[in-house]
């Protein structure tokens, strides 16, 4: 899937070469590298879950604390993991790739290139992909929330005196991780990784030191004790998957994180050290609870003995800092991922590092993510509560997944219907359960993230609607190319010396600036280039193919320049290397002419008249091509345009 960036107009180009591998020698050891990284990155929000999951599941619905709910539970718990996390993800949907990356913009693009397009329900698939990209901002805001929120609560263990500091102690947690986003992730993304390996380990000796006094919790790998749970508990069992979905929350992010580290590490990661570092941690807490079952009020930190407390809630907050690091960066490139295709307006980007090119920073997200999270942790105040709102989110994006992903099955990897209708057939049974049985939390908190997402997706969508709307009032007001040099060599025009830049989303039309400039000016530059900036559905392209010049006739030039989607569309650096019949381009010294149109709705437009007037408050609000691409202020002329819709 490729997309312009200032028009709605697609065209395929070839798929850059694949990026060199590692020498053989070091294949192993790189691997491992990646994998320690994924621990840290990929693994942070699924890797906090035992903090809250199991004690929230047994609070649910006024359920009876005995040996046989217990187990019912933790079958459940290890049952989720094994179906949702280790065959879906990690062995199925992760074989998705779109050229390296994935996610479910990712996934819509693969479905988008499929035979799907010629289907009916395609516009309703492309809908439904970018409502999923739209709910995982709802959960970017609600998981550093509760994260934090449910290690500073260990706190209220060593003394109740510690109890009315958790929320502020919470809040300036939040505020310092937030205020540290401009530096970047890059040195202490470093940390990640070592200090999510001691979390595991920690949640695995934790775990094991329970198991082996009440080895008899190991009965809860028998499906026989989820089977009976709902036998026993009815409605109430029913809800409490509501709550065992907390346990597989992250899988998502397994998939999305797939571009920053490959498959394989994220599933060794995954197999050898974060899946059985997690079964420990929860059989040790039903252990627990089978000796005592009044440890169901924090079984997590009740598992550590008395002198490790303190240690335990220390790396019980840094664990969640960084599983909160690790969303918070996730929805920065997602931020940027749907601007550079289209779905959101320009905004300021900051890359952080001169060497890693997804190392970002995007203040007008960060701040708001940080206002939405302060807001959820004083108005829940607890991370149980704050667990009503949790997964709603989550669930419907999973749904979105397999749906997508069996479209894909079928039309792009040419499965049978039946083949892959059991296939995901089987897991949208268990992820519509579990939505329903987190629907009853919408009026708990759960409307929270849905509303989030349905504002993300409004404004992603009328963005999308409104850019191919104006594009096409810019294409009447214009005339093609072709026909305005024509019109040059029948009519004689003054030109001065120097280098003029027209940028334009259409190779093929004339910009509306340049006419613009011609009209009032009534002169041109002895050199014009008309240039495009392309950014593709592939994350990054090739240095070779980012540049292709066309000289065309009366001094005119094409340029076309193309960038992935996870690449800064700066403009100048490529134009250095561009020379206009042997001399060089010297983009420092050219003049750029840059259109800036003032949308102002109409009642009877092309959208209904309260997106039109949403679409103007988001274009007035856009940042400008100036700074976006990366051109000098002082060389631009911008030249507006009032355009009613």
């Amino acid at each position: 899937m490729t997309l312009l960036a200032n028009a709605p107009e697609t065209e395929q180009i070839e798929t850059p070469p694949p990026a060199p591998e590692p020498e053989p020698q070091h294949k192993v050891s790189y691997q491992r590298a990646l994998a320690l990284g994924a621990l840290g990155v990929v693994y942070g929000d699924i890797g906090t879950s035992p903090l809250y999951s199991i004690r929230e599941a047994l609070h649910t619905g006024g359920l009876a604390i005995n040996p046989e709910n217990i187990l019912g539970v933790l079958s459940l718990i290890f049952w989720s993991l094994l179906i949702v996390v280790c065959l879906k993800y990690l062995l199925l949907v992760m074989r998705a790739e779109h050229h390296g990356e994935g996610g479910i913009l990712a996934l819509t693009a693969l479905v988008s290139e499929s035979k799907c397009r010629d289907t009916r329900p395609f516009g309703l698939l492309l809908s439904l992909g970018l409502f999923g990209t739209a709910l995982l901002y709802g959960d970017g805001m609600i998981t550093p929330a509760i994260s934090v929120l449910s290690a500073v609560e260990g706190l209220e263990l060593i003394t109740p005196a510690f109890t009315p500091y958790i929320v502020p102690l919470t809040l300036a947690i939040l505020v310092g991780l937030f205020s540290l986003q401009y530096k970047g992730t890059e040195s202490v993304g470093k940390l990640f990784g070592p200090v999510m390996l001691v979390w595991f380990s920690v949640l695995a000796l934790l775990g094991l030191y329970q198991l082996v006094q009440e080895p008899a919790v190991l009965a809860a790998f028998n499906p026989w004790h989820s089977l009976t749970f709902f036998w026993r508990n009815g409605w109430t069992g029913f809800l409490v998957l509501g709550s065992v979905f907390l346990v597989v929350t992250g899988g998502e992010a397994l998939y999305a994180d797939m571009g920053h580290f490959g498959r394989k590490p994220i599933q060794l990661a995954w197999f050898f050290v974060a899946f059985p570092a997690l079964l420990l941690n929860y059989l040790g807490q039903g252990a627990l609870m089978l000796r005592n079952q009044e440890a169901i009020h924090n079984p997590f930190f009740l598992m550590a003995p008395g002198w490790a407390l303190y240690a335990v809630v220390a790396l019980a907050t840094v664990a969640t800092i960084i599983a909160s690091q690790a969303l918070i960066s996730a929805v920065f490139s997602l931020t940027v991922q749907a601007i550079q295709l289209g779905y959101l307006p320009r905004m300021q980007i900051l890359h952080t590092s001169d060497t890693e090119k997804g190392q970002i920073y995007v203040p007008a997200v960060n701040w708001a993510l940080m206002v939405a999270c302060l807001a959820l942790v004083v108005g829940f105040r607890t991370s149980s509560n704050l667990a009503a709102a949790y997964g709603i989110a989550v669930t419907a994006t999973m749904l979105i997944t397999t749906v997508l992903f069996g479209m894909l099955l079928v039309y792009g990897w040419n499965w049978s219907r039946p083949k892959a209708l059991l296939v995901c057939g089987f897991f949208l049974v268990i992820e519509v359960t579990f939505f329903s049985a987190n629907i009853v939390k919408v009026f708990k908190g759960g409307w929270f993230p849905l509303v989030v997402g349905a504002g993300v997706y409004l404004l992603m969508s009328t963005w999308k609607l409104g850019r191919a709307c104006l594009f096409q009032l810019l294409q009447r007001r214009t005339i093609p190319l072709k026909q305005l040099l024509t019109r040059l060599r029948e009519e004689e025009v003054h030109r001065h010396s120097g280098v003029g830049v027209f940028m334009y989303g259409n190779a093929e039309g004339t910009p509306p600036a340049l006419l613009a400039n011609l009209g009032h000016n009534h002169t041109l530059p002895d050199k014009v280039v008309i240039l495009s900036v392309e950014v593709t559905g592939f994350p990054y392209v090739d240095p070779s193919e980012r540049v292709v010049v066309t000289p065309l006739e009366s001094g005119f030039y094409r340029i076309e320049l193309r960038f992935g989607f996870r690449e800064k569309p700066d403009v100048i650096a490529p134009l250095r290397e561009v020379s206009l019949d042997g001399e060089p381009l010297r983009p420092e010294s050219a003049s750029y002419f840059v259109g800036r149109e003032t949308v102002i709705p109409r009642h009877g437009g092309a959208m209904p008249y309260w997106r039109d007037a949403l679409f103007a408050v988001m274009t007035r609000n856009a940042l400008n091509a100036t700074s976006f691409f990366g051109i000098p202020p002082d060389c631009v002329v911008e030249l507006g345009t009032q355009l009613e819709m």
